[in-house]
């Protein structure tokens, strides 16, 4: 109760207790958030990290019995072949035999290869350790001989579990060593019929050694299972130990080569992971439990609690320390609220304390500031709503192009003209893959002339009595960056509005240079029917319009084309640079355009 009144008992009390309030609420909402947050992507780091961790031991697996596989390649050896076929023991094949597999060793260095045999059907054979041997039984009567019969493609990888004797004719000759065999056929060349079968023995310490030298956390380990779920492999200290693996049911998993889950059928809680070894089928299992996964994401969760716990702390110690109010002069406040009211927009206040005088100074600071930024985004929007007005411009020039090509590419097909046919929409093609440039405005100058050549392909097909054209530009200015669609209206005007309306033979001409480092110039030169001073100063005017009307009859003919150009250069470079009209009646017409030089593309 003393408590309650104390508070509302004092405005000063209020403002503690709410302040309280609403700092510990965020506080402790945001570091709960962020503890599960950061909980969630450590253990998923450590999660795939581990992961990682058993495809790496996957792989190594694979690669060794890749490698080891490469000795299979002795099924197509003749000598092989002739031994294996042959029911008479030839000497000279057997030692060509024994040669063949010292050259692969020396050849692969199978440091890990324990010996190689080959069978055939009747169970005569010969290895590397034991020499020419004949088996006394029927070598069918192994399971995996049969089954490599009944599919003479497979190659089986037989761990040291499920081996049998006849698996390991040589077994004797390494008592000490568990092997893993890799068996496979040797088949006729030209009946691929079975005729024996080759066995390598592998050194199972190979294997044990990955999984002996790789581990999870401080406790973890690696060990393979075969796809019944049984382990056939694992790390020495777990043998040493006689520590007795829980086995987990990974044939409903048979689907997934790759995964991880978290097991709760033992004392512990853990997190398995494991792959699929490509080569043998086999599954690596991970095997750690799981606070040593998550363990890093308790030391954040401990460090988001004392950081929010200090947090609270000063925050509320700060605010005690703010009690004391350090007023600004409100007639200056006014003062400067009366300026900005005049339009003056830098009448801005300069706090002199925190308190609330200060705060209403910062907020009519933040008030002036947002103002002019909505001014100067006005300004902006204005400008980009001119670009989008320039861009729908320029958009009108395609269809009408197109429909024209499209009637020219049907009456030059219906004539039979196949070759034109293909130059058209050749050309057509190129044309319009520059003019949508995935959206940008700018290209190269040398795109830009080939939009133009594209163009005037097109055009030549259409007018081929009437028109000529000469591209010639400076090297050097190919790579630099222009406007997209600079040359191509006026190329059209000069067409349209210059040569179609003359009489004879029409040129089109284009040339460019550079003037000093900072600009270019570039020409289109026509021997049209040129322009009269009157009709020249009136389409001088219209470029200088930041708008024409649309369709109200006073335009000259083919100033849309020419201003579109013109308006968009001085956007985009500024009022020094743009469009040039010179002209003589009955003689031609000359466009200059001036642009600054732009190594890079602009932004």
């Amino acid at each position: 109760m003393k408590l309650m009144r104390w508070i509302f008992s004092s405005l000063r009390a209020k403002l503690l207790t709410l302040f309280v309030i609403l700092t510990t609420i965020p506080l402790v909402t945001i570091g709960l958030v962020s503890y599960q947050k950061s909980f969630n992507t450590v253990s998923g780091h450590s999660k795939a990290a581990t992961m990682l961790v058993a495809d790496q031991l996957g792989r190594d697996i694979d690669v060794l019995f890749q490698d080891t596989g490469k000795l299979l390649e002795l099924e197509k050896n003749p000598s092989v072949l002739h031994y294996l076929f042959s029911q008479v023991d030839t000497y000279e094949d057997a030692k060509e035999i024994l040669k063949t597999f010292d050259l692969y060793r020396e050849t692969y260095k199978y440091d890990s290869v324990l010996n190689i045999t080959m069978v055939n059907l009747y169970g005569r054979g010969i290895s590397e350790r034991k020499g020419v041997f004949q088996l006394d039984k029927n070598p069918l009567r192994n399971p995996h001989f049969l089954h490599l019969v009944n599919h003479p493609n497979a190659v089986l990888n037989i761990p040291p579990s499920e081996a049998s004797p006849l698996d390991r004719v040589d077994q004797f000759q390494y008592p000490e060593k568990n092997v893993i065999s890799l068996m496979a056929t040797v088949k006729q060349r030209i009946t691929h019929e079975v005729i024996g079968f080759i066995i390598i023995d592998l050194d199972d310490s190979v294997v044990e050694q990955f999984i002996d030298t790789v581990s999870i956390g401080k406790t973890g380990f690696f060990y393979v299972v075969n796809p019944a779920g049984d382990p056939i492999f694992t790390p020495s200290r777990i043998q040493r130990s006689g520590q007795t693996l829980q086995p987990f049911d990974l044939t409903h998993r048979s689907s997934e080569p790759r995964g991880g889950f978290v097991d709760r059928s033992v004392d512990k809680t853990h997190f398995v992971v494991y792959t699929t070894s490509e080569a043998t089928g086999w599954k690596i299992v991970g095997l750690v439990p799981l606070q040593e996964i998550v363990a890093e994401a308790n030391e954040i969760r401990q460090l988001i609690i004392v950081s929010v716990a200090l947090s609270i702390l000063f925050t509320i110690t700060a605010y005690f320390f703010i009690t004391r109010r350090l007023t600004y002069p409100v007639q200056l406040l006014k003062n400067k609220m009366r300026q900005a009211a005049s339009g003056y927009l830098e009448a801005k206040v300069k706090p002199s304390g925190q308190d609330e005088i200060a705060d209403l100074g910062n907020s009519f600071n933040i008030m002036l500031e947002k103002i002019k930024m909505l001014l100067q985004q006005s300004i902006e929007e204005q400008e980009h709503i001119q670009k989008a007005e320039l861009r729908t411009l320029q958009a009108q020039i395609n269809p009408h192009f197109l429909y024209n090509t499209l009637d020219s590419i049907i009456w030059t097909a219906e004539a039979g003209k196949n070759k034109d046919v293909i130059q058209l929409v050749q050309a057509l093609s190129k044309f319009f893959r520059t003019s949508l440039n995935k959206g940008r405005d700018w290209i190269r100058l040398e795109q830009e002339l080939d939009h133009v050549r594209s163009y005037l392909v097109i055009q030549q097909m259409r007018y081929r009595d009437i028109l000529h054209y000469e591209l010639e530009v400076e090297p050097s200015l190919s790579t630099l960056y222009i406007l997209k669609m600079t040359l191509q209206p006026i190329v059209e005007n000069a067409l349209y509005h210059g040569i179609k309306n003359k009489r004879g033979k029409g040129l089109i001409r284009i040339t460019g240079h550079a003037i000093e480092e900072d600009h270019m110039v570039l020409l289109i030169k026509d021997n049209g029917i040129g322009m009269s001073n009157e009709k020249l100063e009136q389409l001088r005017e219209q470029l200088n319009k930041e708008r024409l009307p649309n369709e109200t009859g006073d335009e000259v003919s083919g100033g849309f084309g020419l201003h579109n150009v013109h308006q968009r250069i001085r956007l985009y470079y500024g009022d020094r640079y743009g469009v040039q009209i010179d002209s003589v009646d009955q003689v031609g017409t000359t466009i200059t355009i001036r642009i600054p030089v732009k190594g890079g593309m602009p932004s």
